[in-house]
């Protein structure tokens, strides 16, 4: 059985390599990560070591390399918008209706909004996004009878 081991280096200019110099000390954690990596790539280390030394896969280091290719510096952050979406956006409104029609009942609000809008939300998505919105939750004080 034979590895192939495919040989592929990122080659850096002068301005680059202080930029990235600069960046994997002075920039946060990603970024830092990513910089380093460029330029161990640019001293020959292989794809396969690159990956062990960040504890990422073969193919995140690709990516890596593929994106500086094509946007140099500006491949370095985390592109916004990642992550799960709201199925809430747009809602805001008919939400904080629901809140105050069903006395800050929560499940009451979960049951319309999965009849009304065929939308299925666990109870915590609900708080978070309630939240998130701005429209908090206010808890009932409690009257003690003496």
């Amino acid at each position: 059985m034979y590895i192939c081991l495919i040989m592929r280096y990122v080659t850096l200019k002068t301005e680059e390599i202080e930029a990235l110099e600069l960046a994997s000390k002075n920039a946060d954690n990603t970024i830092r990560n990513r910089s380093h990596c460029l330029l161990l790539s640019h001293q020959r280390r292989t794809i396969i070591d690159l990956a062990s030394i960040f504890n990422v896969s073969r193919r995140t280091i690709e990516r890596w390399l593929d994106k500086w290719e094509k946007e140099g510096l500006s491949s370095l952050p985390m592109v916004c918008g990642r992550g799960v979406k709201t199925r809430l956006k747009g809602l805001e409104l008919e939400v904080s209706e629901l809140v105050e029609a069903n006395s800050r009942n929560l499940k009451g609000v979960l049951l319309e909004l999965e009849e009304k809008y065929n939308i299925k939300i666990c109870k915590k998505t609900l708080q978070n996004f309630l939240k998130g919105t701005g429209l908090h939750l206010e808890k009932s004080s409690i009257v003690i009878k003496k």
